[in-house]
């Protein structure tokens, strides 16, 4: 069957068939996965692929995944090719060196086979809770190499002809702590991917098997074709930006990552060339995490809507020096570079792109995962858990709206855990769990807020890793617009007297009071290195993590007033912050003063001049 022999209207029915049956492999691995990291956070993605291993559908679950699936399924097929593959096979991998990741990403891909001949390949990516190494969680910001990290999986059959291999599972689990969340999770990602198959095949019995991958096939080339056309949008040209990481988690010296951008006539040219080399702690970035990056803020400035499919890399060339921050070498860790490497790649290439398309982008958001983990032996089941979250923050302004508030923004778009079940999942209890007022950047369009949350340990002594960025440097603002307010993360021992509260069994615990803005020192709080630390905290031990609110967009004196009216009733923007930032004052009865408000941002002008 030629191109021309496809009938357009088909190819998009099939397009959004493919797509659908992807949402239906999530939604199973959802419903079906039993720690709270995949079934109520929904930190994993499933995809469909030709049978030599090329994107074809992915579900709208996580921006970082698009990149690092494809890169999985070629390495596997590398060691296991169609050859050695058999109906009622399945791989399973989580070494970051083949699949891109980091340890905890754990991916099954399965061979979908239609009357004996290769029709596609399925494959889900879920990150566990706990896969071994230094800490609970297995996100020690700590690690100086990737043994420390946990245990690595290379590609090998988890199931043989639909018989599941229990002894590897036996090998794996036994390194572990959280043996029954990872029994439960893998029969939820193999169930995924059951779902898959099956749908497949009756696509293959509805259409035929020929055309069904002939479908295939044109999807990638319209999602080419269309990208070719979609950046036209870009002015040929060369736009440069470098930003900087906070710290590897051992050091807090800065780490640059510098991009070039060039639009030329087959398409775009992003080179890395010029990014700090790899470094000892746990935030190197593997090529595939990279890659991911790319392809999301290409897609996301250029075509929102452009399907997710091989046809993206055609055109967009990735140069990432071996040895980088951005293609490091074995065995370097990478626990954290989903977490905030990633982050900052995705600010720099929009940074770059800002100059070209300023429309187009927004203001630097939060600028990390922000991840938590808090994890021990509950003295009261004698069982290890493992608390596993990443937290939002403020996305950033664009040129014609405000950054949503406390959420997740770029790489990211994992739900919360809701704070009923952290309690009873865990021995923690949620303390406190707010946007931050005023953290949001100023602007005619303002930043996102970000969040806070405050957790207590209640019982058994617990190890805690806390990882975030734009601690120290905040996000930038675009068109005059202010940075959001910088991130910043603690510890409130038990022993502060000052605030403590009775807690289980008469202990007490170290409660921050709501004002988090005020000097930290005052409730002594131990506070990390540049947002990343890792350390063991008794019973009645109070975490905090705020994250950063999202940069503004346009000059904050040029935001209508009633907008920023609507802000502080809401309790978002503060009554002084209006007044001296944005230049609009109130009548006490939370009017706005227009004749005030004038003279005030006359004022404030006449300051800056």
């Amino acid at each position: 069957m030629s191109q021309l022999d496809i009938d357009p209207v088909q190819l998009e029915v099939t397009r959004h068939v493919l797509q659908s049956v992807a949402e239906e492999m999530g939604a199973i691995l959802t419903r079906t996965a039993l720690s709270p990291n995949i079934k109520d956070r929904r930190d994993c993605s499933t995809a469909i692929y030709t049978a030599d291993g090329r994107l074809v559908a992915q579900a709208e679950h996580i921006p970082l995944h698009l990149g690092l699936m494809p890169a999985v399924v070629q390495a596997v097929l590398r060691e296991y090719p169609l050859a050695k593959l058999e109906d009622g096979d399945a791989v399973i991998i989580n070494d970051p060196y083949i699949s891109g990741s980091h340890l905890p990403d754990i991916c099954v891909i399965s061979p979908v086979f239609y009357r004996n001949r290769p029709l596609a390949l399925v494959a889900n990516l879920a990150h566990h809770v706990d896969v071994g190494g230094a800490v609970p969680g297995s996100m020690s910001t700590l690690a100086t190499e990737i043994f420390q990290e946990g245990i690595r999986i290379p590609p090998v059959k988890i199931r043989r002809r639909g018989k599941i291999n229990q002894e590897l599972l036996k090998l794996v689990s036994h390194n572990l702590r959280t043996t029954r969340e990872f029994h439960g999770d893998i029969q939820a990602q193999l169930t995924a991917n059951d779902r898959g198959i099956k749908r497949l095949v009756e696509l293959a019995e509805r259409y035929g098997a020929n055309a069904l991958k002939q479908h295939m096939e044109q999807i990638i080339s319209y999602t080419h074709r269309r990208l070719l056309a979609a950046l036209e949008i870009i002015p040929p040209g060369t736009y440069e930006f470098e930003d900087f990481l906070e710290g590897d988690g051992l050091e807090e010296k800065p780490i640059n990552i510098r991009v070039a951008v060039t639009r030329h006539g087959k398409g775009l040219t992003v080179d890395f060339s010029g990014t700090h080399p790899q470094v000892k702690g746990p935030v190197n970035a593997t090529r595939g995490v990279t890659l991911a990056c790319v392809y999301y803020v290409v897609k996301a400035v250029v075509d929102p809507d452009l399907p997710s499919s091989d046809g993206l890399n055609r055109a967009v060339e990735v140069v990432t020096p071996e040895g980088s921050l951005v293609n490091p070498v074995f065995p370097a860790p990478v626990a954290h570079a989903n977490i905030n490497t990633a982050q900052r790649i995705a600010d720099v290439l929009l940074g770059a792109l800002a100059r070209a398309v300023p429309e187009r982008v927004t203001a630097a958001g939060t600028g990390s995962m922000s991840n938590f983990t808090a994890g021990g032996v509950d003295p009261t089941t004698g069982t290890y858990y493992s608390y596993v979250e990443t937290y939002g923050g403020g996305q950033g302004a664009k040129h014609n709206q405000d950054g949503m508030d406390g959420v997740h923004v770029h790489m990211t778009n994992t739900r919360n855990t809701p704070v009923e079940v952290i309690e009873q999942s865990y021995p923690l209890r949620v303390e406190r769990y707010a946007l931050v007022p005023d953290s949001g950047g100023a602007g005619k369009h303002r930043g996102g807020l970000g969040m806070v949350r405050e957790i207590t340990v209640l019982r058994g002594e617990a190890t805690v890793a806390v990882s975030t960025e734009r601690a120290k440097s905040p996000p930038w603002g675009l068109a005059g617009g202010l940075p959001g307010q910088r991130a910043m993360a603690g510890v409130v021992r038990q022993a502060n007297p000052a605030f403590a509260t009775p807690g289980l069994d008469g202990g007490s615990t170290g409660r921050l009071p709501a004002a988090v803005a005020v000097r930290t020192e005052r409730y002594g709080i131990q506070e990390s290195k540049g947002g990343k630390f890792t350390c063991r905290v008794p019973a009645g031990t109070t975490i905090i993590l705020q994250t950063a609110g999202g940069g503004g967009y346009g000059h904050p004196l040029e935001r209508n007033p009633e907008l920023v009216r609507q802000d502080v009733l809401e309790g978002l923007v503060s009554r002084r912050a209006a007044e001296e930032v944005y230049g609009v004052v109130f009548s006490a009865d939370l009017e706005v003063d227009y004749e005030a408000t004038v003279r005030q941002r006359k004022k404030l002008r006449h300051k800056e001049q």
